[in-house]
Parts: C-alpha cells; sequence; structure tokens
C-alpha cells in the first residue's frame, strides 16, 4: 500500500513539474529588455524615457514612456502616431511605427507602443542617433537622445 502511495506521488509531483515548465515564461529573445534615454523634444521639452523591447522571432516591439515628456492635452487611446527609428551599430536604421498608446490626461506623461518591427539575428539597436516622431492633432513632435541609452543598446537573437 505504502508502495502505491508514493507511486501516485511521485507521479503527481511530475505532472505538477512539467506543467510549470510548460507554462513557464521563456528566455527573452532581446537583451536587455529594458532601457533608459533622455530625451530631448525641442520646444515641447523632453526628459527621461524608458524603452522596452519584446521579440518574437523576426517580430518586435518597442514601447517609450515618460514621465517627464507630458502632453499638455488629453489625448485618447490610439491617438498618436508614432514612428521611432533606431540606429543598426553595421548602418542604416531600423523603424518600429504604430497609433498605440494609452488614454492620457492632461499633464500626463506619454507613453506610446508596443510599436511593431521586423528584426534579424544579431541586430544591434541604439536610440542615440535615432529619433521618435509623434503626430497629435496634425503637430508633428521629434525627440531624439542627447546621448547613448542604459545599460547599452538591444541586441536581438
Amino acid at each position: 500500500m505504502i508502495c502505491k502511495r508514493l507511486g501516485i506521488g511521485a507521479a503527481l509531483a511530475a505532472g505538477t513539474l512539467a506543467t510549470s515548465l510548460a507554462l513557464a515564461p521563456g528566455a527573452a529573445a532581446v537583451v536587455p529588455q529594458t532601457a533608459t534615454i533622455v530625451a530631448d523634444c525641442g520646444i515641447y521639452g523632453g526628459g527621461e524615457a524608458t524603452l522596452t523591447a519584446t521579440q518574437s522571432g523576426t517580430a518586435a516591439t518597442l514601447t517609450v514612456s515618460s514621465s517627464e515628456i507630458t502632453t499638455p492635452l488629453a489625448l485618447t487611446e490610439d491617438s498618436v502616431a508614432a514612428t521611432l527609428a533606431l540606429v543598426k551599430a553595421g548602418g542604416g536604421t531600423t523603424v518600429f511605427s504604430g497609433t498605440e498608446n494609452p488614454a492620457i490626461p492632461a499633464g500626463g506623461g506619454v507613453t506610446v507602443g508596443p510599436l511593431p518591427g521586423t528584426v534579424a539575428a544579431g541586430d544591434s539597436l541604439e536610440a542615440f542617433g535615432g529619433s521618435l516622431k509623434m503626430t497629435v492633432f496634425g503637430i508633428t513632435i521629434t525627440c531624439t537622445a542627447d546621448g547613448p541609452q542604459s545599460p547599452g543598446p538591444f541586441v536581438f537573437e
């Protein structure tokens, strides 16, 4: 009887472990997953911003958020057309664009994304030298990084 109980217990433990492993999130394909920059948006201000990257194969997304870069007017969900151009280590740029943003109250920090784009294995992308263009109410605002992103460029698998 004890052997049966041990056998059932071992089977349950193995099943639980297998289920846990199957449901566990996969390893990050992009490193780092987040980076910070100090952005200059010209007459519209600027400040620290966080870039968050995800990757699934050749599809990648980037989200830009900042509590220091704010909007003077309330913005409705998905009302900001954004284009983020990142510089490739080997030359050229990779563009992420879309109209994804949460509703933002007047005076609130700006968040755009996730903005979709396409990457290749080994791509190393940096915000410094690129730009973020946001079109709001027909006005285009261009932000650039004042220096390299920290902790370093995004490297995609």
